[in-house]
């Protein structure tokens, strides 16, 4: 049995997680009756405090019906050079959405107030799409799982607010920063107009996300997910797991901290560079000195029963998680360690 680093999205259902998808009532999720669907979003509603929510298969899919929910088609969208909407979803926001991607720096984990003012374009030039919204993402991933505070996150919004911009948020671990930051949920999703939160990787469920915001943004957002081909039929086998994640998987999200910090620090001790992170959470970025061994370390830790993966030449992300426990992370990071040891030398 390998331990696996890889994502947060490689875990596999409890046994309790299971019993509940068996036992879940079922219907129809286009005609809207399905009832553990209804219980699953009003409860992500309520955690998010906005009106409604809409079930969706994945991250990617929340964040495009999101973004084309906002009548974006022929304007301007300001996302982070290093988002996961930028770098992960096949350009959706351009491909589906017929959106200008304005990319902007966002090397701290949140955007600085003077880069926007630079990407923003106003309306009032024939020459240039209009910026209609922007897009935040917490944590972040390519910022090394970075949590960003509210307050942080507020001085971003309340300059698109005085821009008379709409925003959405890729909150897919918001969770993991709302543990991090020791800050409510809600409280994030306070500044946002919508938000996509994920239940499959810290909190465990095998499949889903939800879109969170107002009724009536739900009600065009249950339109885009049909268009998109994401109408969904007796989910509430599934949905039942989402339920599960909530009520049971948030306030563990701490264990995977913790053991991301040991393993970081475990590395920083044996001379292993890794990325220092203002507000850590459950990754570990690591970086060797000759990126012609990338693939050669990741074969040898295989070997030994350790997966992770390459970001980039010579750079690694470990990602824990719920099923990896404390011990399975000691054990992964000493053959890290003996590995690059040996083959980065």
């Amino acid at each position: 049995m390998f331990i696996d680093l890889r994502s947060d999205t490689v875990t596999f259902p409890s046994q309790q997680m299971r019993e509940a998808m068996c036992k879940a009532e079922v219907g129809d999720d286009v005609f809207m009756d399905d009832p553990t669907v209804k219980v699953l979003e009003s409860k992500a509603a309520d955690i998010t405090g906005k009106e409604a929510a809409l079930y969706v298969v994945s991250g990617t899919m929340g964040n495009i019906a999101a973004l084309l929910s906002h009548d974006i088609h022929g304007f301007g969208v300001m996302a982070g050079r290093e988002s996961h909407i930028v770098n992960y979803e096949g350009g959706g926001v351009s491909i589906l959405a017929g959106a200008f991607c304005q990319q902007i720096n966002d090397e701290s984990g949140l955007p600085l107030v003077s880069d926007m003012e630079l990407t923003f374009k106003a309306d009032d030039n024939v020459h240039l799409a209009s910026t209609k919204l922007l897009c935040l993402e917490n944590t972040h991933n390519r910022r090394g799982g970075m949590a960003s505070t509210v307050s942080e996150m507020k001085v971003c919004t309340d300059w698109a607010r005085n821009k008379k911009m709409f925003v959405h948020l890729d909150g897919a671990r918001i969770f993991n920063a709302s543990i991090a930051c020791g800050e409510r949920v809600s409280d994030y999703c306070a500044l946002v107009d919508s938000v996509q939160i994920c239940l499959s990787k810290g909190l465990g469920a095998p499949i889903g996300s939800l879109i969170c915001g107002t009724r009536d943004f739900i009600e065009k957002a249950r339109f885009w997910r049909k268009r998109i081909g994401g109408g969904l039929r007796q989910v509430g086998i599934i949905a039942a797991a989402g339920i599960y994640a909530l009520d049971n998987n948030i306030d563990r999200i701490a264990e995977d901290h913790a053991n991301a910090a040991m393993v970081k620090k475990m590395l920083d001790d044996a001379g292993i560079k890794t990325l220092d992170v203002a507000r850590p959470t459950n990754m570990v970025y690591i970086k060797i000195k000759d990126a012609s061994k990338t693939n050669d370390i990741i074969s040898a830790c295989e070997e030994k029963g350790v997966k992770f993966t390459s970001t980039a030449p010579a750079t690694y992300r470990l990602v824990f998680h719920l099923n990896v426990c404390r011990s399975e992370a000691l054990k992964a990071a000493n053959i890290i360690i003996e590995e690059v040891e040996r083959i980065d030398a």
